[in-house]
């Protein structure tokens, strides 16, 4: 998963500058050529899918693709100034959200693609849950409104486990949220905290949102990630998740150092045995696969949870100032075909619109089978820190103060809620 961060105007002003200056030589009014920009690595799944793609897409449009590969925070912080100028290539991958992709849509810098969603049926191969982060309305709010991209990838989060250390202390897959404290119970005992986290980043932030959602419908999360109602921030389902990450802290489930620790200090964790649990996300899957050599590993969707941290991935957006918008259109349409999404799932992606029977590889079934589990449930939740541009490095040191002890998890509570309701002000005023 992708986050949004805020960075200063001069900073986003330099970067831009590279970026323009990296491009000036591109020729963007050639009509037989597609600029595309992402930022997934040549290794990945994606990567890999979307390489075959452009293959394809050149030898059937006979055009030609100018690919530039950009760093997540190079689009990120450049997209503003660069989407607004001559330079905007003519298809990018972009971040889902409202503090990202419905920023932009609100400004008008990205083109509605209601009509191409029809004329080629994405909405019909799209889950209702993974459109939602396609949609924005005219604050960029998600949710509804006119379609700004089109994802062909998803993510979620679950548990890792580590099948050697479950088996060697006797233990099984949890199905209750008991049975789960149970199992973190039996590792402490022996001397072994069991969860690996990190509240610096991202993972402590997810394990507290999804500890929320135990205790939470599908009104909540509406209420929580698109205002449709104020949010409580002293009811039962934010309650519930802060005092259990206080309550597993001084337990000895998760350590007092993951205060300062990052997500990859968490993964590399998991990955050396150092810790036989991992909640985190779909994103960790491949690599898990390439790296763990110790010991046999599986995974699991939190029990006893209906709804899950997750979404549709990051979208294929098309810039209003994009030069060759049909030729956007039709390589979208190919990352979507059954081919391209079954390359994308056999190399440890979650595809959006595979056949079954393509997902040739075991692993990569047991990832896709627990994400269809969820999107069929509608068990989609998006992310904690999605509802403002500021609420991801907001709840990170709120989590940090809860672990390290400095405040309680009212006082964590009550600072959240109101970090949480001054950035929706800002939104929707």
């Amino acid at each position: 998963m992708k986050h949004t961060r805020t960075v200063g105007a001069a900073a986003a002003l330099a970067a831009a500058a590279l970026v323009l200056t990296g491009c000036s030589g591109s020729s963007q009014t050639d009509d037989n050529v597609l600029r595309l920009w992402h930022y997934e690595g040549a290794d990945s799944a994606m990567g890999i899918a979307w390489a075959e793609a452009i293959k394809i897409f050149e030898e059937e449009t006979g055009a030609t693709v100018e690919f530039e590969e950009k760093s997540f925070e190079q689009i990120r912080s450049t997209a503003s100034q660069v989407l607004n100028s001559d330079e905007a290539p003519d298809l990018l991958e972009y971040n889902k959200g409202n503090a990202t992709a419905g920023l932009l849509s609100s400004q008008g810098l990205l083109t509605p693609l209601d009509d191409a969603v029809e004329e080629y049926g994405w909405d019909d191969q799209l889950a209702p849950s993974l459109q939602t982060t396609a949609k924005y309305d005219e604050n960029g709010v998600m949710g509804s409104g006119s379609w700004f991209g089109v994802p062909n990838y998803g993510e979620f989060v679950e548990v890792y486990y580590n099948k050697d250390a479950f088996a060697a202390a006797g233990l099984e897959v949890p199905t209750t949220l008991a049975e789960f404290e149970d199992v973190l119970a039996a590792f402490a005992a022996q001397g072994v905290t069991p969860l690996a986290e990190s509240a610096a980043e991202y993972p402590l932030g997810q394990l507290w949102y999804q500890l929320a959602l135990t205790k939470a419908d599908r009104q909540f999360v509406n209420d929580y990630q698109l205002y449709e109602n104020p949010v409580d921030w002293t009811g039962e389902e934010l309650t519930f998740a802060t005092e259990t990450v206080k309550d597993w802290t001084d337990k000895g489930y998760l350590s007092t150092d993951a205060s300062g620790l990052k997500a990859e200090d968490a993964g590399v964790g998991f990955i050396g045995g150092d810790y036989p649990i991992f909640f985190s996300g779909s994103w960790w899957y491949g690599r898990f696969v390439n790296e763990i050599t110790d010991f046999e590993w599986g995974t699991f969707l939190f029990p006893e949870a209906e709804l899950s941290p997750g979404s549709a991935g990051n979208m294929w957006a098309v810039p209003e100032r994009a030069a060759n918008k049909e030729l956007a259109y039709e390589f979208i349409d190919i990352t979507m075909r059954p081919e391209i999404q079954a390359i994308l799932g056999n190399n440890g992606g979650v595809p959006v619109a595979a056949e079954e029977a393509d997902i040739t590889d075991e692993k990569s079934a047991e990832l896709i089978a627990n994400f269809n589990t969820l999107t069929e449930r509608d068990g989609i939740a998006y992310y904690p820190d999605w509802p403002t541009a500021t609420f991801y490095d907001e709840l990170n040191a709120g989590l940090q103060e809860l672990v390290n002890g400095t405040k309680s998890p009212a006082e964590v509570q009550q600072q959240l809620g109101e970090q949480y309701q001054a950035g929706v002000d800002d939104i929707v005023g």
